[in-house]
């Protein structure tokens, strides 16, 4: 069955990539024809629209897998139930997106004052983005369909198209001088919103003629389920955003270029992001599927220890050559790249608590998420209000990793308390203390003795160690991997 979920990994993880890679070729775009303070608001804004996203779309994606399970464990019309929910479900987040708009068109000028000045120039910089949002939320059930309906290159054709036309019209937009009128940034959020218009036109093609209806007794069973969900999603997102909130207004000096440094050096650690981000994508329909609870149990542990193993291997391949990394980003923004480990182990314990998320989700105790997010959410806002006034965008990041160190905790504790799950942690913590031992020897003693090509061809020779290590520990017949990718070919 693992082979299965790694199977939709792979193709998610591809696709991500690729998106990705292409998307990430706005940063060293970006960060060099705009100025700190100019790339601080992509970063806000870019902060911000998940936050909207986990709002307006209502914990109903999680609901819509959950209750598409259930319809194939009922038996009857299962086609019908499916049509029904997906209606549903699209219909309540489509509506409420259309509200949000309607409200920031007509609040416009007081929501832009209360962003910043910035923002209070440009009102339109808000219309703008909330029309990507509307776009963006019209769409989400439509692709969780996909997920569903395990169309998985379906659905990545759709996300790459997505990021290619945006990175296009981006690159055309600087072509034609756009970037350096008096508009600037606004015309980033331009090309996005074009992307998102026309990404939500073609996913439109895929609803097989279902139209938005809604269902108000299939709503109210849904909303139940996915409440929780919600709360925890937006409090969960919001540890993603309150770090580069609590830089802007708590930073005494340069909270803007501040902020634009922070997001950069995020921005490098997307490798790792993207990594937990396809695993995210396979995992959550296919751990939410009916599942006997032995082989959830059985399957889960497994999850668990390959992805630590994975991400130390992945967290190790960024932070021994983050000088080499450093390079992505514009010259300005290079001197924030010593917090890059940091913010690499907070994305690491991001997806150990997806991990052991999986179990209250199935088992609709959902009500645990809120517990979990909320335990972060309040590490993260003490953990910036007594660090980022002392050290900026450093004690944001040290924020940002407790936070999730946090969540890990919590998690761990309520899995231990009601649905114990034999997690290999022996195994677990010697991937996490061998990759810790190798950064250090490399940051407190390489670094201190060696320079240059050297220095990176020892940091090769570390990372070499771990993944050895790794493949003699988990029994990995490499070649066996090998001869499966060139038979698919």
């Amino acid at each position: 069955m693992l082979e299965k979920l790694a199977k939709q990994t792979a193709v998610y993880g591809i696709s991500t990539i690729l998106g990705r890679f292409l998307s990430y070729l706005l940063t060293p775009f970006y960060t060099r024809i705009f100025g700190l303070e100019s790339y601080g608001i992509i970063t806000d804004v870019y902060a911000l629209i998940p936050f909207a996203l986990v709002l307006l779309t209502l914990g109903m994606e999680s609901g819509y897998f959950r209750f598409a399970a259930k319809a194939e464990a009922a038996g009857g019309d299962v086609q019908a139930a499916k049509r029904r929910l997906f209606a549903t479900t699209w219909g309540i987040t489509s509506l409420a997106a259309l509200i949000f708009f309607v409200l920031i068109v007509i609040f416009r000028v007081p929501v832009s004052a209360a962003m910043g000045e910035a923002y209070a120039a440009h009102p339109l910089y808000v219309v703008i983005v909330a029309a990507i949002i509307l776009f963006d939320v019209a769409a989400c059930i439509p692709f969780s369909r996909l997920r569903e309906q395990g169309r998985a290159m379906k659905f990545v054709s759709l996300k790459l198209f997505n990021i290619v036309m945006q990175v296009a019209l981006a690159f055309a937009f600087w072509g034609i001088g756009l970037f350096d009128s008096e508009f600037g940034v606004g015309w980033a959020f331009v090309a996005n919103l074009a992307a998102s218009v026309c990404t939500w036109a073609l996913v439109m093609t895929t609803t097989e003629g279902t139209a938005p209806r809604i269902d108000r007794v299939l709503l109210a069973a849904v909303f139940v389920y996915s409440l929780p969900l919600l709360i925890s999603g937006i409090a969960g997102t919001a540890n993603e955003f309150i770090d580069r909130q609590l830089i802007k207004y708590l930073v005494p000096e340069g909270a803007m270029a501040q902020l634009g440094i922070y997001g950069a050096i995020t921005k490098i650690a997307v490798v790792m992001t993207l990594f937990t981000q396809m695993y995210r994508l396979a995992a959550e329909p296919f751990f939410l599927s009916n599942f006997r609870k032995e082989e959830f149990v059985a399957m889960n542990a497994a999850a668990l220890k390959y992805y630590v193993m994975a991400s130390v291997m992945i967290f190790l391949g960024i932070a021994l050559f983050k000088e080499l990394f450093a390079l992505i980003v514009g010259s300005d923004f290079r001197e924030g790249i010593f917090i890059l480990p940091v913010i690499l182990g907070a994305n690491v314990l991001n997806g150990v608590w997806l991990n052991l998320s999986f179990w209250y989700k199935r088992e609709e105790k959902t009500k645990f998420a809120l517990v979990v997010t909320f335990a972060g959410l309040a590490f993260t806002i003490l953990g910036g209000a007594l660090l980022i006034p002392r050290w900026g965008y450093y004690g944001a990041a040290w924020g940002r990793f407790i936070s999730e160190a946090a969540m890990v905790a919590v998690s761990y504790a309520l899995n231990r308390r009601f649905f114990p799950t034999p997690y290999d942690i022996r195994r677990i913590l010697l991937y996490v203390a061998v990759g810790l031992a190798l950064f250090f020897a490399s940051e407190y003693v390489v670094s201190q003795y060696t320079h240059g090509a050297l220095r990176y061809a020892i940091n090769v020779l570390l990372f070499a160690a771990y993944a050895a290590m790794a493949v003699r520990c988990e029994h990995i017949d490499l070649k066996a991997m090998a001869r499966a990718v060139l038979k698919r070919r």
